[in-house]
């Protein structure tokens, strides 16, 4: 690329500084553009955007209540196939089918298995579950991608002293989970109340899931330090609280 990935960080803090939208999504995008025609990428320029969206709640209006969630009948991309570990346009092209197919048959969003039957992953959301106090997620090599929420959520369940385990998970353990969340830029931390229509533990947000929420809201909306350097101030021309 023309840029370093300095230039698209300055790009992102003044685009979101210029637009003063608050809370907001940020889309860097980078792609091939005008040249060959054809499937030979090596003749085309890369082109550079960067989008801020407004945003809300992405899954459910009420973090609290949690969301209803199906098996998908799509599963995720196989080894070999596309790289799974990379967030690539044309990986969402599943994520798009995932996400159509719930949203038809009534549900807030879809679980997609691997090609080996396992959890992967929702449409645009890792996926984490309790069991027996045990936080448990799957490894990347479900065709996981390696979210960045993913990595906040299992820092914070350390700091927090929950137990945590990175290990294959088979379908029917979301079906006996003591609770269950997804993980995402735009999901953040969202229970999931039920899977296929049975319900996830009591129905309601655990304990577990409850005190990720807390301690991980709390860094990111600047209630707490930011003991991880997680965050990137810019000057949105609104006062936001900042711990330090």
């Amino acid at each position: 690329m023309d840029y370093t990935r300095e230039d698209i960080v300055k790009a992102m803090s003044d685009l979101i500084a210029n637009n003063g939208v608050w809370p907001c999504y940020i889309r860097p995008i980078v792609l091939r553009g005008y040249g060959e025609a054809g499937v030979n990428p090596f003749n085309s320029p890369t082109e550079v955007y960067v989008v801020n969206y407004p945003w809300g709640k992405y899954l459910t209006s009420d973090a609290d209540v949690g969301c209803d969630v199906c098996i998908s009948s799509w599963t995720r991309l196989a080894p070999n196939t596309l790289p799974a570990m990379a967030k690539a346009g044309a990986n969402y092209m599943n994520s798009q089918l995932i996400k159509m197919e719930a949203i038809v048959n009534g549900y807030a969003e879809g679980i997609a298995l691997d090609s080996n039957g396992y959890v992967s992953e929702g449409s645009g959301e890792n996926v984490f579950l309790v069991r027996n106090g045990v936080l448990q997620t799957a490894p990347l090599g479900n065709s996981v991608l390696p979210g960045i929420t993913r990595d906040s959520v299992m820092q914070v369940a350390r700091d927090l002293g929950i137990p945590l385990v990175e290990q294959v998970i088979p379908r029917e353990m979301l079906y006996i989970a003591d609770e269950a969340f997804f993980t995402g830029t735009a999901a953040e931390v969202t229970p999931i109340r039920s899977v296929d229509k049975i319900s996830v533990g009591k129905g309601v947000t655990g304990p577990i899931t409850k005190a990720i929420q807390k301690e991980f809201y709390a860094i990111v909306h600047g209630e707490k330090a930011d003991r991880h350097n997680w965050l990137t101030p810019v000057k949105v021309g609104d006062k936001q609280p900042v711990s330090v």
